[in-house]
This record gives C-alpha cells, sequence and structure tokens, in this order.
C-alpha cells in the first residue's frame, strides 16, 4: 500500500495532503525518514509515525441507516440544522454519507470511512441500482411513465433510464416505484416534475440488494463482511 494512503486512511490527511507531509520529512517507517512520495509499505508489517505519534489505519466500517425526513445527509450543517451523524452518537469512529438524500427525504442511507467503498457505491460507471417510492401529484399517464423510463433531458443532461411502476393508484396522487442507477442532485424530484407530476415524498427502499428490513426510522445496523464483498463484487461486474 502507498504510505500517503495508509495515513489517508488512518485519519492524518487527505492523500494529496500526506503526500506533502511526506515530502517535508515529517513522516518515519520502521524508525526511518521517509521523503519518497511513492513509498510502498505493509500495513500488517510496518511501523508508521507521524511527527513521532505511531499511526493505525482506522477499523472500515460500513452502516445501514433508516433515516427519517428532518436530517442533512452530511456530517456538519452550517445552518444548524440536525444531521444523520446526529443518529450515530455512539459511533466513535469517524464516517462520511454514501451519497446523500435530501432533508425531506428518508430511507436507506449507507455510510462508511471507506472511500473505495464509496466511490463504489456512488459512480454511475458503476451502475449500483438505488430504489425509491415516490408519492407524486395527479395520476401520470404512459407517456409520462414512459418519459422516465427512457430518460428526461434535465438542465444537467439527460438522465440515464429507470424502471418505473405503480405501486398505488389513489384518487389525485400516485405511487410510483423508481429505480435509477444514478445520484444527480435531486433526480427523482427532478424527473417527475419534469412529467408535471411533482413528489409529493421520497423514501428510498433499497440500495443494490439491501433493503430498511428490521431497521425502523432513526435505527441503523452494520452490514456484514459478506454483504460489503457481494456490493463491491456487484459494482465490479456493472463497471462499464
Amino acid at each position: 500500500m502507498r504510505l500517503a494512503k495508509y495515513l489517508a486512511e488512518a485519519g492524518v490527511a487527505s492523500r494529496r495532503k500526506a503526500e506533502e507531509l511526506i515530502g517535508k520529512g515529517r513522516v518515519k517507517v520502521n524508525g526511518l525518514l521517509v521523503q519518497e512520495k511513492g513509498c510502498i509499505i505493509n500495513p500488517g508489517l510496518d511501523k508508521v509515525e507521524f511527527d513521532g505519534r505511531i499511526i493505525s489505519r482506522e477499523e472500515k466500517i460500513y452502516i445501514l441507516l433508516n433515516k427519517p425526513a428532518g436530517y442533512i445527509s452530511s456530517v456538519f450543517d452550517p445552518q444548524g440544522r440536525p444531521t444523520v451523524m446526529d443518529l450515530l452518537k455512539d459511533i466513535k469512529l469517524r464516517v462520511y454519507p454514501v451519497g446523500r438524500l435530501d432533508f425531506d427525504t428518508e430511507g436507506l442511507l449507507l455510510l462508511s470511512n471507506d472511500g473505495d467503498f464509496t466511490n463504489l457505491m456512488i459512480h454511475p460507471r458503476y451502475e449500483i441500482t438505488k430504489t425509491y417510492q415516490a408519492l407524486v401529484e395527479g395520476k401520470p399517464d404512459k407517456k409520462s411513465l414512459q418519459m422516465l423510463c427512457n430518460g428526461i433531458q434535465l438542465e444537467d443532461g439527460i438522465t440515464a433510464p429507470a424502471q418505473v411502476n405503480i405501486l398505488k393508484a389513489y384518487k389525485d396522487k400516485n405511487l410510483l416505484e423508481i429505480k435509477i442507477h444514478e445520484g444527480r442532485k435531486r433526480q427523482i424530484k427532478r424527473m417527475c416534475l419534469a412529467t408535471g407530476h411533482p413528489v409529493i415524498s421520497l423514501k428510498r427502499t433499497a440500495f443494490g440488494f439491501l433493503k430498511l428490513q428490521g431497521v425502523a426510522p432513526g435505527k441503523y445496523r452494520f452490514l456484514t463482511l459478506g454483504e460489503v464483498k457481494k456490493l463491491k463484487q456487484q459494482a465490479w461486474s456493472n463497471r462499464g
């Protein structure tokens, strides 16, 4: 493993900043000063020191949270609104949301301190499916549903094809199930608005094969090693 990556995963600094720290002679490996930015180490054998302090990587953790509405998908909000971190106060390690859900959107949100895992989960090229239930105004006709399925032209480009089904029809609104693998800002809301059927409420019900069963709103569970491995394998198999 590259020394800079090891320092980044230990929470010392970003990978780029870690390379600067190495170049400044502030890092030792097995008691010897190292200033080569491309230095390779064995995390299980080599002893790494930063400014005289022994550094160890953080344990990798993966959390599935059932996010209620009314929380920001961030570690901090300058406006002082509640964040998802308020629901994880007993987690001692630093974790970050894997993607985001809007303040008023609820449902399945992953959090982790594994940057490589996060990239695999949120980058469009890996096509991890996210499933939503969207309660929308009015009754979308076949044309509107086909627009959602084929892709809709938004201000930031046309959306990738989606899978859309009507789960329940009410007098003046419909509950839709929408599956996408992109993660643009407010994407589902903008897609539905473009068809003339604004979203009333939105919930993410699945992330890949992961679902919310057994996790009450505001609660969380840890992913198993098997689930993490399966998600990574799914991402690599989808790679375009």
